[in-house]
């Protein structure tokens, strides 16, 4: 086996144990989520964050109105604030170190943010499609 057929064998193992981890029942942050997508004119990464509150059902729920917040389709609700940074590191520092108080309450999903601020970045610096996981 090639170095380039070795290379593509892992990253197939890599694409497939990431995408058996993406179906995994996650709990989610009381204090809210972020949509996050790369802005192509500006070359920066941003972060909407929204507030929710959790109710018993363990739903998100929108806490002006009390619905539940869907997770797929689009959903027409004001963010509370938005982060940019022109990396990831950027904008983790942004998030998590120059707000207070800090937007994210749990550590699974402040480590969910730097993956995904990762892969946003590494989608802006090579032209390619970013797809929030």
């Amino acid at each position: 086996m090639n170095l380039t057929a070795e290379t593509n064998s892992l990253a197939q193992q890599l694409h497939a144990i990431d995408d058996q981890l993406s179906k995994r029942s996650l709990a989610l942050d009381p204090s809210g989520y972020f949509i996050i997508y790369v802005d192509r004119q500006q070359n920066l990464i941003c972060a909407k964050y929204y507030s929710n509150i959790i109710n018993e059902q363990g739903l998100a729920v929108d806490p002006e109105t009390g619905k539940p917040i869907p997770a797929r389709g689009k959903v027409d609700r004001q963010a509370m604030q938005l982060f940019t940074g022109r990396t990831a590191k950027e904008l983790c520092v942004e998030i998590f170190e120059q707000t207070q108080p800090c937007p994210v309450t749990l550590f699974d999903h402040a480590a969910y943010l730097g993956r995904e601020a990762q892969r946003a970045e590494l989608a802006l610096l090579q032209q390619q499609e970013y797809i929030q996981d």
